[in-house]
């Protein structure tokens, strides 16, 4: 079977599909409201680039959070998840596997705040089938195009940011009834903007991870994937002890 694969994407019967950010200086980021920590913006520090302190190489240091750019959410991330798996232990399992993709960029566009429901994965269900066991279930909702400009991205105002995402109700269903491993969004977190006012607060976090299942965010071209069908690949950093990492996230689909 995988000189078969290899054949099919040399052939162009399955293209390979970046769904990864660009990870730049200029890469948005979340930012929580003073007391809270916040990460740091990635940054490349310059150790040698063919000169006196290094004449026939160039290399750097980089600088970054765990939760920059297109990462994954590892379950002991949240208070929920103490105690549960790092981005280290994640099964190769998981970041290998089958794609469900729902589409609400329709909705999203004419409600920056609009809210994924259960009965709107019902009605995918029933449409297209199952839930794969042990997959991805990948929200779509055109928010990459934003993904360029911080501002834009995290749209926020007065009464804080305004970016779609999943009510509780629907993330506890995901982290309790789905068959799903995970969850990916196009968006700065898993969690909608308004989610520090949910009952409770953050709920995809709280259920996700309390249900020891992993996330994954900042995702890109999400509307090149087919509603099911798709296989993706997640390559997070394997720290140890990690909460998260960076990851490069592509889609094998067939032609």
């Amino acid at each position: 079977m995988l000189p078969a694969l290899v054949d099919a994407l040399r052939g162009g019967s399955v293209e390979a599909i970046d769904l990864t950010a660009p990870l730049s200086e200029t890469t948005p980021i979340l930012q929580l409201p003073e007391p809270f920590a916040n990460t740091q913006r990635f940054r490349l520090e310059e150790l040698s680039r063919y000169d006196d302190r290094g004449p026939a190489w160039y290399w750097n240091d980089i600088h970054t959070g765990e939760h920059t750019g297109t990462h994954v959410d590892a379950p002991n991330h949240w208070v929920t998840g103490r105690g549960g798996l790092d981005v280290s232990q994640a099964p190769l399992g998981t970041l290998i596997g089958p794609a469900a993709v729902i589409d609400k960029s329709v909705e999203a566009a004419a409600d920056p705040d609009f809210l994924l429901e259960i009965d709107h994965v019902r009605a995918w269900v029933d449409e297209h089938g199952p839930l794969p066991e042990g997959g991805w279930l990948l929200y779509r909702t055109g928010w990459d195009a934003r993904s360029h400009d911080q501002e834009l991205f995290t749209n926020a105002d007065e009464h804080g940011p305004h970016t779609p995402g999943v009510s509780a109700e629907c993330a506890r269903w995901i982290a309790e009834e789905s068959p799903v491993a995970g969850f990916g969004t196009e968006t700065v977190g898993t969690d909608a903007g308004a989610a520090g006012g949910f009952d409770p607060p953050f709920s995809c976090h709280h259920f996700l991870m309390g249900a020891g299942k992993w996330g994954l965010t900042s995702l890109q071209n999400l509307a090149q994937l087919p509603p099911t069908g798709a296989v993706v690949v997640v390559s997070p950093l394997p720290i140890v002890g990690g909460s998260g990492s960076p990851a490069r996230v592509y889609a094998l689909v067939e032609r």
